[in-house]
């Protein structure tokens, strides 16, 4: 019987007699010799026929499109003038199990048109290294997470009130009221938190109604999230980022490193630990320094600001990582903590990698008083909170965690220009298919 094979195995199987699978790649239909260039998700191979052997195999495969999937036997013959490692595979039968149509688009096509065949685009390699980077990524992302304690959790995405500010909300018609897609798991991770948890984790989706068009944003992505009980600053949530993000990067260089740089033209860098830290005030001085006045007047940095400090401290520190601390309460939601002794700062931070934020977090307040009395601060209304705010009520740990961003992360880890090209299917303001 034949057994069948990938095709990176055929290096392994020389003059023998194997069954491949895959999908045509090219074809080139010559007069006396046929010959198919075959792909599978590990590689590909020659495929190659006599004319003149079998005329009714020289039909089938005469019938060919690119892009049909095919199901091939014949044998290894290893052949140093074959280009495609050195590796053919002479045919004795070949079936077309699912014939192609013209193919919609191609290596060209712009990503619009790409988005809208997605299925199709996927098929290349380069797309495919893109969610075999994801996959090890969270995988490493549970693992240091469970390593480190924590529990995983599956937060409801249909919320009574909204997880952050109205301002990026979906809503959608619930029964007979109205409910919220979720901004984030937030106030379900620091439930877990009351709940007795010693941290959690989730890997979810979150909604935000956000109308803009840039290659950083998108209505629906997936992020992942932690919350962790006991922590005495945002300093111990830093180092569980840091740590996490070297552990999820070398993982990745371990496994796809040559292929991915090969692909992208990107080396993937292992960062050092720990992280630069500097202060929200001190960044701020720094953009200045270089020339640039942020335009916001409550002094948050913007994307040009965030690109700025990170060439700053790319030159000075040689880093391509930076937290930036202690925001000002004015651009931070009302459960970040406050310092006692300067209650117009967080002790929050957001991690910039490369120029482009992909995290915020914090620690957050546990004191039922001074968390209401935020509420008020922020000009909110403690009623439409009591769910959140019953958490706090009973004793609930000092705490804090972090949101991290996947799209973003996997955009700048390949240095690929839109979040668009690094998510499965892309949500955007005027995208909800396919």
């Amino acid at each position: 019987m034949t057994r069948k094979f990938r095709i990176q195995d055929l290096v392994n199987l020389v003059d023998q007699s194997v069954t491949i699978y895959g999908w045509v790649d090219t074809i080139r239909d010559q007069k006396s010799v046929q010959f198919v260039i075959i792909r599978d998700e590990t590689g590909k191979v020659q495929v190659v026929h006599d004319r003149q052997e079998n005329p009714d195999l020289a039909e089938v495969i005469g019938q060919l499109s690119t892009d049909s999937v095919v199901e091939v036997t014949g044998k290894v013959i290893a052949d140093e003038r074959v280009k495609l490692g050195g590796l053919e595979l002479r045919v004795e039968s070949f079936k077309i199990l699912s014939k192609a149509d013209d193919l919609p688009i191609n290596e060209q096509s712009n990503l619009d048109k790409r988005l809208d065949w997605r299925f199709i685009d996927l098929r290349s390699r380069r797309n495919q290294l893109i969610f075999q980077a994801q996959t090890i990524l969270e995988n490493e992302f549970r693992r240091h997470c469970q390593d480190e304690g924590l529990i995983e959790i599956n937060s409801p995405k249909l919320m009574a009130s909204p997880s952050e500010s109205r301002s990026e909300l979906f809503q959608v018609k619930y029964f007979d009221r109205t409910a919220y897609l979720a901004q984030s798991p937030q106030f379900y991770k620091q439930m877990g938190i009351a709940s007795g948890f010693p941290g959690v984790f989730e890997t979810g989706p979150v909604f935000r109604a956000n109308p803009s068009f840039t290659s950083r944003h998108d209505t629906e992505f997936t992020s992942l999230d932690v919350e962790i009980a006991w922590v005495s600053s945002h300093e111990d949530v830093m180092s569980f980022e840091e740590r996490l993000l070297r552990r999820a990067i070398e993982a990745i260089k371990s496994s796809l490193g040559p292929e991915l740089e090969s692909e992208f033209g990107t080396p993937i860098t292992v960062p050092q630990l720990p992280f630069p830290r500097i202060p929200h005030a001190e960044a701020i001085r720094l953009v200045k320094e270089a020339g640039y006045e942020i335009p916001r007047s409550d002094g948050d940095l913007d994307p040009e600001a965030e690109r700025r400090l990170s060439e700053n401290l790319m030159k000075t520190t040689g880093h391509e990582f930076v937290f930036v601390t202690d925001y000002p309460s004015s651009v931070r939601p009302f459960y970040h903590m406050r310092y006692e002794d300067a209650p117009t700062v967080t002790k929050s931070f957001d991690l910039i990698w490369k120029g482009l934020e992909i995290t915020t977090g914090a620690q957050r307040e546990h004191r039922y008083e001074i968390l209401k009395s935020q509420v008020l601060d922020k000009g909110l209304d403690p009623q439409s909170l009591d769910f959140y705010l019953d958490f706090f009520r009973f004793g609930c740990p000092p705490h804090g965690g972090f949101g991290l961003g996947l799209t973003r992360l996997l955009m700048i880890l390949l240095g690929v220009a839109n979040v668009r090209e690094v998510t499965y299917l892309y949500r955007g303001p005027n995208r909800l298919v396919p």
